[in-house]
């Protein structure tokens, strides 16, 4: 995949994320069957997988008191609702709807006391899970905001590396301009020696024959001169 392609895919991903409409975080009233036992609790449903909502159900869990897993639902012993203590344990579970949406729950058996003990305690429980959504949420948001952060710088860093890239390959054409006008104009040298040197190749040889035919004629002369040489007497 080239390297265009490539921030093509995550600018679409990014800008597909943009699009999606803003969450709406809903609180119900609902039961959740815990020990064998029906309890009335407040529930969210969330988009994301169980195991998300698991792992954050479980970390409010462990702020409202002493949380313990187990397969069924979260024990939180000795729980802090709205800044009040409670000796009866309070349950938090997650029901998976599918691979990527479950609902958190949260609950505890009613102590004795009087209606308007219950219904502060209700209230806090809904506020509760109301927040838990948003914060859910949130945290979501901010992980894909720091992916976006991240695209963002590597974006920046492969744009300056590109702009890097093609302040050196300018230069690199400007310099091969000019070994090239370098080249032509050694090329133009080149052929007017060349010209020249073919000119005194053939000047040097019509010397050669020209020295070569008085040679001969040297020679001839030589010869007649010892011939008439032999015949005086």
């Amino acid at each position: 995949m080239s390297l265009t392609k490539k921030f093509v895919l995550i600018f679409s991903f990014f800008a597909l994320t943009l699009i999606a409409t803003a969450q709406t975080v809903k609180v119900k009233k609902e039961t959740a069957r815990v020990k064998g036992e029906n309890l009335q609790g407040f529930e969210v449903e969330l988009d994301g997988t169980p195991e998300e909502v698991n792992a954050a159900l479980l970390k409010l869990a462990k702020s409202l008191g002493k949380a313990k897993q187990a397969t069924e639902a979260i024990t939180i012993n000795e729980p802090t609702i709205g800044a009040i203590p409670y000796a009866t344990p309070a349950y938090a579970v997650m029901k998976a709807e599918s691979t990527t949406k479950a609902a958190a729950w949260i609950g505890m058996k009613p102590e004795g006391g009087s209606a308007e003990t219950a219904a502060h305690v209700n209230k806090e429980l809904e506020k509760l899970m109301h927040d838990f959504g948003v914060k859910f949420y949130r945290e979501k948001i901010q992980v894909q905001i720091d992916e976006s952060l991240r695209a963002a710088q590597a974006v920046d860093k492969q744009q300056q590396k590109l702009t890097n890239e093609n302040k050196n390959l300018n230069v690199k054409l400007e310099d091969n301009k000019r070994e090239k006008i370098q080249l032509e104009k050694s090329i133009e040298n080149n052929k007017l020696q060349n010209a020249d040197l073919l000119k005194k190749i053939e000047k040097n040889k019509h010397d050669r024959d020209s020295v070569a035919l008085a040679g001969v004629q040297i020679k001839k002369v030589m010869e007649a001169q010892k011939e008439k040489q032999r015949k005086v007497n």
